[in-house]
């Protein structure tokens, strides 16, 4: 019998003892499974026997009980991958050792992110097993440090490069003697000068080919090394062989293929090279938000004005912004009033008024007063690290249309070698029997044009791209699942308050003059009401003074009622009108239209005599209309779901063009129409802003944030849109289907690369040196293909 194994788990939801009670209970339930869970600690003491139960069912089991197992997150930069194969296998490995969750490897941008229960496993494990597999691992570097490692890296690329042509030019030369008979110098013909050529590019510059494919095959692995080692060393070898037959035998031809080995080698790291440049690319969305940030802020210490590197900026430091400036970090606004640009964060134009304790956030253009500012987000907690952080999380994910391409990959190289030995066999035995020269050109051919490095890039790299472009635009997709998930949409249901309507009422029609309107503002002042501020906010930008009211009374449920220079005034319902016998009956039909279109309207009487008409609504965003049918010409049902009456709700829907309400839902109810249109068959989005919305934001196929809302409703959503401006929502659907056709056209040509590439080298229509070119254009063509995003109009 095994011994149990004893383990000790972080647990995370537990609030009372209740809880730890449940947890412990129904472990000790489960078939091999002996359990101690500490409330205080917030820890469960296990041992179990795992042959009758798994540690993974066992953090299953917790979660199913509705609370978490305590993980940590870890990234990685790695270098030394050549191919999916080799992100792969270091995925492979990292994903079953005890305690890992999730590990996630991305090939375009050579990281890796793992998520790890810290009480079974310790993160200094990880980049020994990395190691282990013969490839480089240190913790993740900051953006200007990874950035000069990348320069450095495309530096000594080029240089190999350099050297390797320069080696290779003479020997492709007495390729095209060969072909077209150039009576070249017999130097060249010499099989010892071409050994010298050849043998540096083979063995110093071709050194990380061999070192991959060792590396790759000690671990029982094999990807790209294991190919461009297996081909170059097979045309090097069996030249060598055919010039040492010249020794002691002068009038020997040899059979030479050293420029076959060292063209190869050049050719396949000019692709490298190429593609790297380009990948590169693909995170210049990072480098653009990050150069937004102020790089120095103006603080006081000490009494002092002092400039420091916006990174020394601590919580509660007090800054000094002036005109033209940005500011440095997100915070209040404790001294001075300004207007400042916020348009890269919500891309509203137009520059917002700051004054006392107004947020300001870090990144944004101060635009014409000198303000005293204090820090209460600094580092990675203000907003625009945060959009970086979501940036950078979706481009390092995986989509699920990947997984195809990673299975595939897992088992390319062995099959690929195969099917080179069968060519091999076939070419000797049957095509030209005993000849085997012609066999070993066919094989090669076969081994070299058969890399999988399109397959690895085709997602990775169109994900990064195309989270990048949307980005830019201000969307944030969460991973590269929801990137593709997007596309799928039939329905899209929208909140209205905030979401669909600015979510802050205004005077949309008065029928009175401005002495009433000052004399109804006056009144209003005094009063909590938002339809109070909202008739305040309409007189003040008016310019009309507002009056000293006495013996002001709020009437719940009817209206208010004030004395102003001893005139009584009445602003309210029929009800209110009836009850002081101030006759209105005659603007009935005006009030009823009012009401028909969704608005709030408030008879206004002054001293027993009827004034006027004042009509409130919560008015609906410039934009809400277009975007609305945008969505409906992409095809999808839009649907909008409201706890306000119907009559309201229906007037706001056809205002926008939205044919179908779902309208008085309590705040509790929206998850569930979400999934009762779920249950339809259909792919949901839900779009809201509110603290309300974030179970149907959770509960929807893709939930849609809007930026200007609670960060509860954001952090429950997969995509955020910054700002307000309804019209991304369109485009985030547009990115989405975009990168997804990018994706499909990637992987198209990889696998018809592969199958069309395979069968032409292994009949013998095809040379090594341009199987070599046609492998690197091949990885080359993806990442550009990919890079075309960047170019697509959303």
């Amino acid at each position: 019998m095994q011994e149990k194994e004893h383990v000790t788990l972080g647990v995370t939801g537990m609030t009372c003892a209740a809880c730890s009670n449940r947890i412990e209970k129904v472990l000790n339930k489960m078939d091999g499974v002996e359990a101690q869970v500490n409330l205080t600690t917030e820890k469960a003491n296990l041992d179990f026997d795992p042959e009758k139960v798994s540690l993974e069912a066992i953090t299953e089991k917790i979660g199913k009980l509705g609370y978490g197992v305590e993980t940590e997150k870890v990234e990685y930069d790695i270098t030394g991958m050549t191919c999916a194969a080799c992100s792969n296998r270091i995925e492979k490995v990292l994903s079953k050792q005890q305690g890992v969750t999730q590990a996630t490897v991305n090939l375009a941008n050579e990281t890796a992110v793992i998520e790890y229960q810290p009480s079974l496993v310790g993160e200094d494990k990880f980049i020994g097993l990395i190691e282990k597999l013969g490839y480089h691992a240190q913790p993740k570097a900051n953006k200007e440090e990874k950035q000069s490692n990348k320069e450095k890296q495309i530096q000594r690329m080029k240089t190999k490069l350099i050297i390797s042509a320069i080696l290779s030019i003479p020997l492709l030369v007495t390729m095209l003697d060969h072909l077209f008979g150039l009576s070249l110098p017999h130097i060249f013909m010499n099989p010892w000068f071409q050994f010298a050529l050849a043998t540096p590019v083979q063995f110093i510059i071709g050194w990380q080919f061999y070192e991959g494919a060792y590396k790759n095959l000690r671990n029982k692995a094999a990807n790209m090394d294991v190919l461009v080692a297996l081909g170059t060393s097979a045309a090097y070898f069996y030249s060598l062989y055919e010039a040492i037959k010249t020794i002691g035998n002068p009038g020997y031809a040899p059979h030479l293929y050293f420029e076959t080995s060292a063209i190869l080698i050049t050719l396949i790291l000019f692709g490298k090279y190429l593609e790297t440049k380009a990948k590169s690319k693909t995170t210049q969305a990072i480098s653009k938000l990050l150069n937004l940030q102020a790089k120095q802020a103006r603080v006081i210490r000490n009494g002092e004005e002092m400039m420091i590197p916006v990174e020394e900026v601590i919580r509660g430091d007090r800054l000094i912004v002036k005109p033209g400036e940005k500011i440095p970090v997100d915070g209040v606004v404790v001294k001075g009033r300004t207007a400042v640009d916020e348009s890269m964060l919500t891309g509203e134009s137009l520059p917002v008024e700051k004054d006392l304790e107004d947020t300001v956030i870090g990144a944004t253009m101060n635009k014409n007063g000198t303000i005293e500012m204090e820090a209460t987000k600094v580092g990675k907690d203000t907003a625009l690290a945060s959009i970086v952080k979501v940036v950078e999380d979706a481009q390092g994910s995986k989509a699920p249309i990947q997984r195809l391409a990673d299975v595939i990959s897992g088992y390319f190289v062995p099959i690929v070698v195969g099917i080179a030995i069968l060519t091999f066999i076939i070419w000797i035995s049957f095509v030209t029997p005993g000849e085997l020269e012609s066999a070993l050109v066919a094989s090669i051919a076969v081994l070299v044009i058969a890399c999988p490095c399109a397959l690895g890039l085709a997602t990775p790299t169109s994900i990064m791209v195309g989270t990048g472009k949307a980005a830019e635009q201000g969307i944030l997709f969460k991973g590269g699942e929801h990137l593709e998930r997007t596309h799928q949409l039939e329905a899209i249901i929208f909140d209205k308050t905030g979401t669909i309507t600015k979510g802050k009422p205004e005077v949309t029609d008065f029928t009175g003059n401005d002495d009433v309107l000052q004399l109804v503002a006056s009144a209003e002042k005094s009063s909590e009401h938002p339809l109070a501020e909202a008739i305040v906010a309409n007189a003040v930008e008016k310019d009309l003074e507002l009056l000293d009211t006495e013996d002001f009374e709020a009437i719940p449920g009817h209206g208010i009622s004030a004395k102003i220079n001893g005139k009584t005034i009445l602003v309210g319902t029929r009800s209110l009108m009836d009850q002081h016998n101030i006759a209105y009956q005659n603007e009935e039909a005006a009030m009823q239209s009012f009401e028909a279109n969704g608005k709030t309207a408030m008879l206004i009487a002054v001293d027993g005599t009827f004034k006027g008409i004042i009509a409130v609504a919560d008015t609906v965003k410039e934009t809400a209309k277009e975007a609305i049918s945008q969505l409906k010409n992409e095809g999808l049902e839009v649907i909008m779901l409201t706890g306000d009456n119907e009559r309201t709700a229906n007037a706001i829907a056809k205002q926008v063009g939205i044919d179908h309400v779902i309208a008085q839902v309590l705040p509790e109810e929206k998850a569930d129409k979400v999934k009762m249109i779920q249950e339809m068959g259909k792919h949901v989005a839900m779009v809201g802003d509110g603290i309300n919305d974030a179970p149907a934001l959770a509960v929807a196929d893709i939930g849609i944030a809007i930026g200007t809302g609670t960060e509860v409703a954001i952090e429950a959503a997969d995509v955020t849109i910054l700002g307000g401006e309804l019209l991304l929502i369109p485009k985030a659907i547009k990115a989405s289907h975009a990168t997804i056709k990018n994706i499909r056209q990637n992987l198209f040509w990889a696998f018809a690369y592969n199958t069309a590439g395979i069968p032409i080298a292994a009949i013998g229509l095809l040379a090594p040196w341009i199987a070599g070119a046609a492998m690197a254009f091949s990885s080359v063509s993806v990442v550009s293909n990919s890079l075309r995003l960047k170019r697509v109009k959303l």
